[in-house]
């Protein structure tokens, strides 16, 4: 029960990295079930692929084309189109991989879906909102700054949930409140502007 619950908050605070970037936590992950010390035997699994050399290699090439690809004005943008759900796929993944498969199927799953999926789609959610306003004010001249600033979430997240899974997923749940508060606080102000101008 307890590594489960471990398990659970390492997977909280990957998703919520892969909230700021998608290719990050994964291959972190990836490197520490190769060459860490985590207690992850997935050997025999649907997840065996994942600490295999050519995962770990395509994962850093992702990871270095998803960074640049954020400091390139308007295609940072594009990006955020295909990030959300792709997010989705991957605090689910982490999660469902980190709970093991020896937990009961419907369980493993909906916890990862719903504190996976949910985590990473609340703070994607909260990142489009964010470059959106960006680039509406400064015509895209302020997103490098708020790229910078989601690639040290990423990192400090994926490290924290790593290190101190606890901590990172009471860290996640906290800013996944706050980024919700800020998309409800966006969508009411977006619609009284609409009841005025009209």
């Amino acid at each position: 029960m307890y590594e489960a619950f471990v398990a659970l908050c390492m997977g909280v605070g990957l998703s919520a990295a892969a909230g700021f970037r998608i290719f990050l936590p994964p291959f972190l992950l990836s490197l520490v079930v190769r060459f860490g010390n985590l207690n992850l035997n997935l050997e025999g699994t649907s997840f065996e692929f994942f600490e295999s050399e050519i995962t770990i290699f395509l994962l850093g090439a992702a990871v270095i084309a998803e960074t640049l690809g954020y400091y390139i004005p308007w295609v940072d943008n594009l990006l955020d189109s295909v990030a959300t759900p792709a997010a989705i796929i991957a605090g689910t993944g982490m999660t469902a991989m980190l709970l093991g498969e020896e937990m009961n199927p419907v369980l493993q799953w909906s916890l990862a879906i719903i504190a996976g999926g949910g985590v990473s789609a609340g703070i994607q959610g909260a990142t489009v909102v964010t470059r959106g306003a960006s680039t509406v004010v400064t015509g895209g001249v302020g997103n490098p700054i708020v790229s910078t600033i989601e690639n040290i979430a990423a990192l400090f997240f994926a490290l924290f949930a790593l290190i101190l899974p606890f901590l990172a997923a009471f860290g996640a749940v906290l800013l996944l409140a706050f980024a919700i508060k800020k998309m409800i606080d966006r969508g009411m102000s977006t619609g009284k502007n609409s009841l005025q101008s009209e």
